[in-house]
């Protein structure tokens, strides 16, 4: 069986509703390789990066899962998302994820643009209904575009996959977890990617070797 990579979550640092611990537990036992915990942050608490290591060491020395430190920048003005994704990642975020302009939330316009332009971001989450121009700057600056699990988030998932596709820009397939039932196995995210339009060919890409490829530039 296929084992899970999942860049997206949220813990109590934020708003989950889990310790990082739990959701690396729960990442086990739905046979997860890896799972990143991505808190909200911006310039007031970017710091709460760093909280997670202690947890994050103690996991990769005693369980089979590796937990990753990461961010989500999450609403900040467009001026200063690069600057707020090299200070966590100078605090010891693996993954960063901009929080983009998804159908469901008052996202700045100009996220996905600024975003996508940032040398120190690899995933741009739930870009709604990113422009054809823009899915292009995300292949040429190799950062994957997410289709969501998530309620309201996936509403815009055909419309990302179908671009994606067109233009040859990455995909990840990501929970955005915030609660214990979030968390999902492989075979659904399959379904998932299944129901957003995307050929078969095409799945062990975006659920593995997409992912894999972030992970290998920490």
């Amino acid at each position: 069986m296929e084992k899970r990579i999942d860049l997206h979550t949220h813990s109590i640092f934020s708003d989950g509703e889990l310790l990082p611990s739990e959701i690396a537990r729960r990442a086990l036992v739905l046979d997860h390789e890896a799972v990143a915990i991505t808190d909200h942050v911006d310039a007031s608490n970017v710091d709460s990066v760093g909280k997670i290591i202690n947890a994050v060491n103690d996991i990769r020395d005693n369980w089979d899962i590796d937990l990753i430190p990461g961010a989500e920048i999450t609403h900040a003005p467009v001026e200063v998302i690069d600057k707020l994704a090299q200070q966590a990642r100078d605090l010891g975020a693996e993954v960063i994820v901009v929080h983009g302009e998804t159908l469901v939330e008052s996202v700045i316009e100009g996220t996905n643009f600024t975003a996508l332009n940032s040398p120190n971001v690899d995933i741009l989450a739930h870009p709604g209904l990113i422009t054809p121009e823009e899915v292009e700057i995300a292949r040429e600056n190799e950062i994957a575009l997410e289709i969501s699990s998530r309620r309201g988030h996936s509403l815009a998932n055909g419309h990302v996959a179908k671009l994606a596709l067109e233009i040859g820009a990455d995909l990840v397939m990501d929970t955005d977890t915030h609660s214990p039932q979030d968390l999902i196995s492989y075979q659904t995210a399959c379904n998932i990617l299944k129901g957003a339009g995307i050929p078969d060919k095409y799945i062990n890409k975006i659920l593995r070797t997409n992912p894999l490829k972030i992970l290998d530039k920490r």
